[in-house]
């Protein structure tokens, strides 16, 4: 199907702006554009702005000498990147099937996304404890998860914290807001958190300051 530029640009700068909220699928005449856009070469100037941008940041802030200062980021599309496995499913023009995406995620190969693999040895560098938090189910794919960030480089995060069987079910903005509470009542600062979804980063205890990563394939609430 062929894509109107001009009303695919204004609907990703809406997912983008959070304000397209709920959407299951790429709109059909935009699946052509999502792809162009991923695999084109404007996803990655994005990225590396985001990075540039959150490097003029951090820059400018010292980690304490304490050791609790922390940065949080998500995994899915902001650690390790699922283009491959959308590029089968039309880019996010076709239905999220849980279980094809189980079959992907359990086979531990998503690769690094490097702006922010760069971004996360930036963190290290300067001191900063990093957790990675996900909505992924932790019984299920906690292994696969933590073979596949090593693997990718992401080394030496303070946690790798993922869904218990206590928020199956439960949405990603309460599940997410929930561990980062946590991480405040251990005595923790967030002083940044990166994700690619808006339910990465609202809710409580967003941190200091938080920074969105493109992503027009699919959303989480």
């Amino acid at each position: 199907m062929a894509f109107d530029m001009s009303y695919c640009l204004s609907w990703r700068v809406a997912v983008e702006a959070n304000n397209a909220r709920a959407w299951r699928t790429v709109p059909a005449q935009c699946v052509r554009y999502v792809e162009d856009y991923m695999l084109g070469g404007q996803y990655c100037r994005d990225l590396d702005t985001v990075v540039d941008q959150i490097c003029v940041y951090i820059n400018g802030i010292t980690a304490a000498s304490d050791g609790m200062d922390a940065w949080i980021l998500d995994v899915d599309d902001t650690c390790l990147s699922n283009t491959l496995y959308y590029k089968d499913r039309h880019f996010g023009g076709d239905p999220f099937d849980p279980m094809a995406f189980k079959s992907w995620a359990l086979r531990g190969i998503s690769p690094a996304i490097l702006a922010v693999l760069r971004l996360y040895g930036r963190l290290i560098e300067k001191g900063f404890k990093v957790f990675l938090i996900t909505g992924r189910d932790e019984e299920v794919f906690y292994l696969s998860t933590e073979h596949n960030l090593h693997a990718q480089g992401f080394i030496g995060y303070e946690r790798l914290i993922m869904r218990s069987a206590e928020y199956r079910g439960v949405a990603a903005t309460v599940f997410k807001s929930a561990m980062r509470k946590q991480l405040v009542a251990e005595g923790f600062r967030i002083r940044g958190n990166v994700g690619d979804q808006w339910s990465d980063l609202l809710g409580d205890c967003t941190g200091d300051r938080f920074f969105k990563i493109p992503n027009p394939m699919y959303f989480v609430p």
